[in-house]
């Protein structure tokens, strides 16, 4: 598939002397760059399992407001 794509000069140039040198086309480079990038990140790591520690309790107080950051301070400081 032909695309076209813009680069930073700097970038493209150090690109084209690495092709260059190691006997490869741009495109080749430039292919083999996008799938080394994308196929890193086919496989996620697997994430750690996290246990949340829970107290026995009756619940929130009559009359806690969880969106009013104000009035959970008022609470807490009133205690």
């Amino acid at each position: 598939m032909r695309t076209t794509i813009q680069l930073d000069n700097h970038l493209h140039e150090m690109a084209r002397q690495y092709a260059l040198a190691t006997g490869k086309t741009f495109a080749a480079l430039v292919e083999e760059a996008l799938r080394e990038k994308l196929m890193s990140q086919a496989a996620p790591k697997p994430r750690m399992r996290v246990k949340l520690t829970t107290v026995k309790g009756k619940g929130i107080r009559h009359g806690v407001d969880l969106d009013s950051n104000a009035a959970l301070l008022d609470l807490m400081e009133a205690d």
